[in-house]
Order: structure tokens, then sequence, then C-alpha cells
């Protein structure tokens, strides 16, 4: 197993999720349960499944669509959405 590619992706994520809505609702949740570590247990779950989805679907992507193209096209979602994002503040 690679050790380094595991722990990469393990800090990438974790800094990408601190802060976010997703946390701030586990939060929430966890403040009005009486069973936190059930709260903890369920984000945990819903966390690893939508992480088997995105692996499980990245390693279809490459294997039937060449490695440039999947860049290409990332890049171009990722610039159209930061295009929209300044539109949308150029707007208000």
């Amino acid at each position: 197993m690679e050790w380094k590619s595991a722990l990469v992706t393990f800090a990438i994520i974790f800094l990408a999720e601190l802060g976010d809505k997703t946390q701030l609702m586990v939060m929430s949740l966890s403040a009005r349960s009486k069973a936190p570590h059930m709260i903890f247990l369920g984000a945990a779950g819903a966390l690893i499944a939508s992480s088997l989805v995105a692996v499980v679907a990245g390693d279809s992507f490459l294997r039937h669509i060449p490695v440039r193209y999947l860049r290409l096209g990332t890049g171009a979602m990722f610039m159209m959405i930061g295009a929209m994002l300044v539109y949308r503040s150029l707007r208000s």
C-alpha cells in the first residue's frame, strides 16, 4: 500500500473539510443529540460512502477516458464555477 498517497489524501480532505457546511451541520446535530457518538458514526459512514462513490467513479473514468481529457474537463469545470461566482458577486 502506498502510505504517502493515503496520508496526502487524508491531509487534503481534512483541511478542506474544516469549517465547511458538513462540519457545521454535524456540530449542530451533535449539540442537540443525546448520543453524539451515533452522530459521529453516521457522519463518518456518510463520508466513507461518498468517498467510495468518488473513488469508483474516478477509477472508472480513468479506465475509459485519457488522463489529459480528464484534466482538461476538471479544469474547465473549476473555471466555470469560478466565473459563475465572479458573475454572481458582480450582480449583487
